[in-house]
């Protein structure tokens, strides 16, 4: 092996003392990830698969509730070494009252390179979610909605150029897709949200740019990270994608399809298993919770006995996968306060599942 450029070493440097990666020899940097056939590989051939929690509050809150002492816990207490950051597009862009605020925008976007950072330093993974969005009106509207909005692409555009190519990050272009043909999944189209009393219509109307846009504009800032991208049915139903509506992606790492698992999402090797065999996927979010009267019918399910089958599955299919939350107020819960202690059946499930290394393959740099 020949000696590194001078150019190539400067990069490097920049990359440590902009990143703040560990070089103490005790912790790995994460290393850059890509994807073969159905799954995940470094540079080296080895075979790799991330493991870890879903840390929510920054797309309700600009400062998160309890964000980075929650970060450290998942890592260095439970050995998450993957963590999903679900964010909000009005934040990102200081829009989240209408009025552009640079100042709101740039706390907000430190506050999102600190947990990159802090994630490199210990070896681990961050997938950047785009969890919120407007309907296309900056601070109208913000919450979770069935597509992505035009504005969703300028969020890309900037958040896409920030991280380009860092390999701690990972892109999850929109949180659970609902509602819409495949056809608009991927390509765009008006979409018309219903109230859930139909007799009072239509709640609100938009423009979305379809996830092939929101790659393609991931793509164009020169970001090869790679990307996830959540089917339909709340990001549940992967059918489609074997079905001719896969994303293209010839520029960069490549795509992980995202199915979300919960116990009333039904038929598992109907709406998921198919897709396994030919395309990586990523369980984005999976949790459970005890029933108790008042809640939804179709949560009424044992707890107990759900929360291994659904871990099983994961492990039989070697998928790599975020429990839902790592947040005591966003349930389904894995801990049931801000002492951290797991929650029956689930947070206990997880937290053991996470302390074993992942069967049969590489674990990545830095995991213990």
């Amino acid at each position: 092996m020949s000696a590194p450029s001078r150019r190539t070493g400067s990069l490097l440097l920049l990359w440590l003392l902009g990143w703040g990666v560990a070089t103490s020899g005790v912790v790995a940097a994460p290393v850059p990830l890509h994807v073969v056939g159905n799954h995940l590989e470094d540079s080296a051939g080895h075979r790799v698969r991330l493991q870890g929690v879903n840390l929510p509050s920054l797309e309700w809150s600009e400062a998160g509730d309890h964000l980075f002492e929650s970060l450290d816990v998942a890592m260095e207490g439970w050995g998450a070494r993957l963590i999903r950051l679900p964010l909000s597009q009005d934040f990102w862009a200081g829009q989240a009252r209408g009025a552009r605020s640079r100042e709101a925008a740039d706390a907000y976007h430190t506050r999102v390179d600190r947990v990159v950072r802090r994630a490199a330093d210990r070896g681990s993974y961050v997938v950047i979610d785009l969890h919120w969005s407007d309907g296309g009106v900056w601070g109208e509207h913000v919450g979770q909605h069935a597509m992505p909005d035009d504005n969703s692409l300028l969020f890309w555009k900037e958040a896409a150029a920030r991280y380009a190519n860092n390999p701690a990050v990972l892109f999850d272009l929109y949180n659970e897709p609902h509602d819409v043909s495949w056809e608009v999944w991927r390509g765009g189209g008006m979409v018309q949200e219903r109230n859930s009393d139909p007799s009072r219509g239509l709640s609100l109307s938009y423009h979305s740019p379809g996830m092939q846009a929101l790659l393609d504009a991931v793509r164009g800032t020169g970001a090869r990270n790679l990307v996830v991208a959540g089917g339909l049915n709340w990001a549940y139903d992967l059918r489609g994608i074997v079905e001719g509506h896969a994303l293209a992606d010839p520029k960069g790492q490549g795509v992980l399809y995202a199915t979300h698992l919960y116990p009333w999402k039904k038929d598992w090797d109907v709406h998921v298993t198919p897709v396994i065999a030919k395309y990586p996927v990523f369980v984005g979010e999976a949790g459970t919770k005890p029933w108790k009267p008042g809640d939804p019918p179709h949560e009424n399910v044992y707890t107990e006995s759900w929360a291994p089958r659904v871990i099983d599955y994961i492990e039989g299919h070697q998928l790599s996968w975020t429990a839902w939350s790592f947040h005591p107020g966003a349930s389904p819960c894995l801990i049931s306060g801000w002492d951290y202690t797991p929650t029956p059946y689930w947070g206990a499930l997880v937290k053991s599942a996470l302390a074993k290394p992942a069967q049969g393959v590489r674990p990545p740099p830095g995991a213990r």
